[in-house]
């Protein structure tokens, strides 16, 4: 499944009275081959717990949680896993886990009352679904990348042709039987590309390939799909593997959203400048997400740039369900340290993300935090202004 449409899911589950625990752990091993979580969450699940009454409601809700994602831990979670986030609440009847390819920076438990989602958006934002066009004039292989790996590959075969030595009419006949093959090959592709997009909701490609067939690509491409086209990569890349791919792939993305990061935060900025389609701050921004208004949601990719909301209708309805709270969202670090975002910024977070993703706002997180620090670490581009 999608990790979009389980960040969709977990969006939709309603604050509860009964603590949510939100977990996310890196699974990968240590510099001596050993996974080193199991020691974090057995040291953090106690003290958790002991933070509530003996054998209240709570204290046995959170028991269920924790018991049931131990044996998960033990039992379910692959070992090519580079990291997973669990999120449970017996009483709420909640458990969703979600394995993940992309890693995860260090251990983090929280729990509140619904799911806490900002790490889990920022994987999304960081780690987009995308395909890879590797093309040859005879074989091209088209990648659909997720999380940091390969989801899916489809091969499109053709006709493997060579030159010849033949002169005159002959090497000219010949020659267009060669560009008849490429171009037959050059639709075949299109079609499966288009089958692709379509089936894994691709909104960015990136292409590469024989510099013979790049040009009839992008000849016979057609426009929808050609204003998916975010970037070519390096030719020599078609005949090379996988991994090599999303590793140039990575890089690409990378370089991408530094630029369109600072393309985005401009127009916001200049937008709420002129009254037009954008708005800035935490509480501009909170009340247009829940208004419906938000077309995209940029936000901070430090927790510890978030600003604060102020007494305003958005701060109202943003915190109207805190009284419920069944425990101050807490943040842990591998080390067992606070974090430096406090209960508050971390709900602030969560209600961001949250109402964006239950108005199907498009989240983007900005990583040069300098670029949204005057704004609080949030900004918005609008769909319609009220």
């Amino acid at each position: 499944m999608p990790l979009i449409e389980q960040l969709d899911r977990l969006a939709a589950f309603e604050p509860a009275p009964y603590p949510v625990v939100s977990l996310y752990l890196n699974t990968q091993p240590n510099q001596h081959g050993r996974d080193n979580y199991q020691v974090f969450t057995k040291k953090e699940f106690k003290a958790r717990q002991q933070t509530y009454g003996t054998n209240t409601p709570e204290c046995e809700s959170l028991q269920h949680d924790f018991e049931r994602i131990s044996q998960y831990l033990e039992t379910e979670l692959k070992a090519s896993a580079h990291g997973v986030a669990i999120f449970a609440c017996h009483a709420g009847e909640l458990f969703e886990a979600v394995q993940l390819d992309a890693p995860i920076d260090d251990h983090w438990l929280y729990i509140g009352d619904q799911p806490h989602l900002y790490p889990l958006a920022r994987i999304v934002s960081q780690f987009p679904r995308y395909a890879a066009v590797l093309a040859d004039t005879h074989a091209t292989r088209i990648l659909v990348v997720a999380q940091n790996a390969v989801a899916d590959a489809t091969s499109v075969g053709g006709v493997k042709t060579r030159r010849t030595s033949q002169g005159g009419w002959s090497q000219a006949r010949f020659q267009r039987h060669i560009d008849n093959y490429h171009l037959q090959h050059i639709k075949d592709v299109i079609d499966a590309l288009e089958r692709v997009v379509a089936r894994d909701g691709i909104d960015q490609i990136l292409i590469a390939g024989d510099p013979t067939v790049l040009p009839l690509l992008r000849e016979q491409m057609p426009k929808h799909l050609a204003d998916k086209v975010v970037d070519e990569l390096n030719a020599n890349l078609a005949g090379t593997t996988n991994d090599e791919v999303v590793q140039a792939a990575l890089e690409s993305m990378r370089k991408l959203n530094e630029r369109t990061d600072r393309e985005k935060v401009e127009a916001a900025v200049g937008a709420y400048r002129a009254g037009g389609l954008g708005v800035v701050g935490p509480d501009r921004t909170l009340l247009a997400l829940t208004n419906g208004q938000v077309d995209e949601l940029l936000l901070t990719a430090s927790l510890a740039g978030l600003g604060d909301l102020h007494n305003t209708p958005a701060a109202v309805m943003a915190m109207a369900n805190d009284a419920g709270l069944a425990e101050p969202a807490i943040e842990s670090t591998a080390a067992g340290e606070p974090a430096q975002a406090d209960v508050g910024t971390v709900r602030l977070a969560d209600e961001l993300v949250t109402k964006a993703r239950q108005t199907a706002a498009r989240i983007t997180f900005i990583e040069d935090v300098s670029l949204l620090e005057p704004y609080g670490g949030v900004a918005a581009l609008l769909r319609f202004r009220v």
